[in-house]
């Protein structure tokens, strides 16, 4: 499931850069994360009903409402996240905080410590270390192509980069959390999650967006206009994407899709080099390999490290048999 994901995660940008026209959207992009958050929630709701009917005993629904109003918090976590990108982006430049971002590596695994109690080894902080590493040596450029220092920000620029990374991490294992603090079915979960998704997201539709669809006509309408087949895909993978994110987050942890996501950007940047014929740099195939190395060590039982090496004896020969 987390390959899956991975394959999603990195196909999503590559979809959304197809469906720009004339080096545009002709869509309103605000539009594609609340048509997302819709089908995500359109689905969950059939997924429960057909699970009601196929295995009703794991189908159990909870709706306290002090449970129901824990499903709101991460769409709030994401939004002051979004907005915090924002600030960021006005003190650093896109390379400095495509850099930056790597740092919710380190600070998920620091909150899925302390947060959630659970205990990492040193060998998986090292993998973890060196998945930042292996990252963010993929995104770096050299050359003197006059562009200045990659780091050469004010200190506000950082202080929000690494503030966005603390939130990002906090919404994944507040998620987590939330998944697994009871038994209930996953779709009734994504169903109240979405929906507070489908809520936050459309107001995030701006007043004028819903005058202009009003004025235009039928206001789901309106909403398509610019939409081509690449646009629908592009809603459908995040969606999916997000489906499966849940999945990780009930039966898995949020380390494992800080796997997939980061890999999913590794897989991103070489089916780039393999679609538009861009020459593969050093620090590509530098990351690539330390991110690899880093999913093996993370993943690999420590006792495989300290059992001693098989040594395997040779037969005796003739001269060597006891008379």
């Amino acid at each position: 499931m987390a390959s899956i994901l991975t394959l999603t995660t990195s196909s999503q940008g590559l979809l959304t850069t197809a469906s720009k026209s004339g080096g545009g959207y002709a869509y309103n992009f605000a539009t594609v994360p609340f048509l997302a958050e819709s089908l995500k929630l359109l689905i969950s709701c059939y997924l429960l009903q057909n699970q009601k009917q196929q295995t009703p005993e794991l189908a159990r629904v909870t709706s306290k409402l002090s449970t129901v109003l824990l499903f709101p918090i991460p769409s709030i976590i994401y939004w002051a996240h979004n907005n915090v990108q924002f600030f960021t982006l006005q003190y650093v430049d896109p390379a400095t905080y495509q850099i930056l971002g790597n740092l919710k590596i380190v600070t998920t695994g620091l909150l899925f410590w302390l947060c959630l109690r659970r205990r990492l080894t040193v060998l998986q902080w090292i993998a973890l270390t060196l998945l930042m590493v292996g990252a963010t040596t993929s995104q770096l450029k050299t050359g003197c192509d006059g562009g200045g220092s990659t780091f050469a920000a004010p200190v506000q620029g950082y202080a929000f980069g690494v503030l966005s990374a603390f939130l990002s991490a906090l919404a994944a294992v507040y998620t987590e959390w939330v998944m697994k603090r009871n038994n209930d079915s996953l779709y009734w979960q994504n169903i109240q999650l979405y929906a507070f998704g489908v809520l936050f997201n459309g107001l995030g539709l701006t007043v004028a967006d819903i005058r202009v669809g009003f004025s235009n006509g039928f206001w789901v309408g309106s909403m398509l206009r610019g939409y081509n087949v690449i646009t629908f895909l592009v809603v459908a993978n995040l969606a999916f994407s997000g489906l499966l994110v849940s999945w990780v987050m009930k039966f898995a942890d949020s380390i494992m899709k800080v796997y997939a996501t980061s890999m999913a950007m590794l897989v991103t940047m070489v089916v780039s080099v393999l679609l538009f014929g861009l020459a593969p740099s050093l620090q590509l195939v530098l990351g690539i390999l330390t991110a690899s190395i880093s999913l093996v060590l993370y993943y690999l039982n420590p006792g495989v490290l300290a059992a001693a090496p098989e040594v395997k004896m040779s037969p005796p020969t003739r001269t060597q048999l006891p008379r």
